[in-house]
């Protein structure tokens, strides 16, 4: 007979919990010089106790008698002299600061400006199906096709299932018959393949539309109806018996598909993108010594290491506010409101003080790690070649930090050198060991690997195996598939998908 028993038991264990101060501080470490702006702006507009050193003492403060005051006193409990609601004002989410795509150190004008209207690529074959005359059937249809459109110019959706939307919606019966005539004249708008639903359709649709009296365009035409298979695997000796002709004749056709657009419906804006900035975080460069002589000796100078703070103000916490404190501090009789008043002010001003020493930590810890990072990859700030092998451990043992911090404050930072800009993560990279013995980083092999095969025959391009080859004769000992990783990591396709027709 089974017994149940209750009863209580005492177990220790030790566990480690940040402190809300600790998760904001981590968050802190994460945000770029742009998150960080906008994070500063926030915490300012939340926290009148901050204000900027450059602008001086606000103009328009809370007054302790003043009704907002009380309102927002009516809605807090009276607290403790030394205790802070740290909750109240760390409430940010790192998804509401992220930074921007790329750097345009002259146009810094047009940071906030509006990027004047593009239409898009949907607006432009509307404008276009309105043209064709259309019955109130095949414009529905259209909608449905239009609207289905992915972002590289496929139509990957089943026709059935475009008629069927259409009935749907409308209550009018659609054959799959009527939606594929409907898909194949918007297949013949600007741009033509618009729609396609796979590579083949796209080229066909290119190449029907083009002149007949273009060279090698038949040609071209009837490698892709009738010998697609081949032509995508490129075994180009099978096509040439197939279609019984020569070199150069298939040299024609092979040059005409070449100039077809396989994604017709995948474009860029300028304008858009022009609006799309980096903000690098650091500066970095090399200040020679300046001889007796008057010439720079490269092998003495030093670097200027700068963290960017661009529109980053320099907080302190408001006289204002602290005389308000003193005085309500002086005065002998305290009411319920002066009170809740002086715990509201207070904890505002014990806010505003931590936030800004977060600010001060991680500053250091930033620049800490980037001068560490420097002094590791002497080389490649002063000639902007060598990079060498490091890895985050190796920053972490110098600057006495977490590898998990060190991970935080490189990702997403950027830094602006002579040679370009380059993202913090760049710089760490597995080594490799040389026949010499020297360790060599992994970046200077695969930029060697991508100059073999960009240099090798393109009517022969070279298997992995003599990949492997061609990097053992330079003092590169590698492993076959080694080097098909760093092949694919670099985008190449196997020799077989890189061969071309001279």
């Amino acid at each position: 007979m089974l017994r149940h028993r209750q009863g209580i038991s005492q177990k220790q264990s030790l566990s480690q919990k940040l402190s809300p101060q600790q998760i904001q501080y981590i968050k802190m470490l994460q945000m770029s010089t742009q998150a960080m702006e906008y994070r500063i702006k926030e915490e300012m507009e939340l926290n009148p106790t901050l204000e900027d050193v450059d602008e001086g003492p606000m103009e328009s403060t809370l007054d302790s008698d003043s009704d907002e005051f009380k309102e927002k006193n009516d809605e807090s409990d009276e607290q403790d002299d030394h205790e802070v609601d740290w909750d109240s004002y760390h409430s940010d989410t790192d998804d509401s600061y992220q930074p921007s795509g790329s750097w345009n150190p002259d146009r810094d004008d047009l940071r906030d400006l509006p990027a004047p209207y593009e239409e898009s690529q949907l607006e432009k074959l509307e404008s276009q199906v309105m043209m064709l005359d259309l019955s109130e059937k095949q414009q529905l249809i259209a909608d449905q096709i239009l609207g289905s459109i992915e972002e590289d110019g496929y139509f990957r959706r089943e026709l059935t299932a475009v008629a069927d939307g259409v009935a749907f919606q409308s209550g009018i019966p659609v054959r799959k018959e009527e939606a594929e005539e409907v898909l194949q004249m918007i297949q013949r708008l600007d741009p033509p393949g618009i729609g396609a639903r796979n590579l083949r359709e796209c080229l066909l649709i290119q190449l029907e539309l083009i002149k007949p009296h273009v060279e090698g365009r038949d040609t071209a035409l009837e490698m892709v109806r009738n010998h697609w298979d081949d032509f995508e695997k490129k075994h180009f000796d099978r096509i040439l018996k197939r279609m019984d002709i020569d070199e150069d004749t298939f040299k024609k056709g092979y040059e005409c598909l070449l100039l077809l657009d396989p994604k017709p419906g995948s474009f860029e804006s300028p304008v858009a993108d022009a609006g799309n900035y980096i903000t690098p975080d650091f500066e970095v460069y090399f200040q020679p010594e300046i001889g007796n002589d008057g010439d720079e000796d490269e092998n003495a100078g030093e670097f200027i290491i700068t963290l960017h703070r661009r529109n980053l103000p320099e907080l302190r916490v408001s006289s204002r506010y602290e005389r308000m404190l003193r005085e309500m501090d002086s005065k002998e009789k305290k009411d319920k409101n002066a009170q809740q008043t002086r715990a509201f002010i207070k904890d505002k001003m014990e806010s505003a003080k931590t936030f800004i020493d977060m600010i001060r930590q991680r500053k250091d810890t930033l620049m800490n790690v980037m001068r560490t990072i420097v002094a590791l990859q002497e080389r490649f700030f002063k000639t902007g070649k060598g990079i060498r092998p490091m890895i985050l451990k190796d920053i972490a043992e110098r600057v006495n930090l977490d590898v998990s911090t060190i991970s935080r404050v490189v990702n997403g930072k950027y830094v602006h050198t002579p040679f370009g800009v380059f993202e913090l993560r760049y710089f760490f990279n597995e080594g490799i060991s040389t026949e010499s013995g020297e360790d060599v980083s992994n970046l200077e092999v695969k930029k060697i690997l991508a100059e073999i095969i960009d240099n090798e025959p393109k009517n022969k391009p070279y298997s992995d195996e003599k990949l492997m080859e061609e990097l053992n004769q330079k003092g590169f000992q590698l492993a076959r598939r080694t080097v098909s990783k760093y092949r694919e990591q670099l985008k190449y396709p196997p020799a077989r998908l890189r061969k071309m027709i001279l």
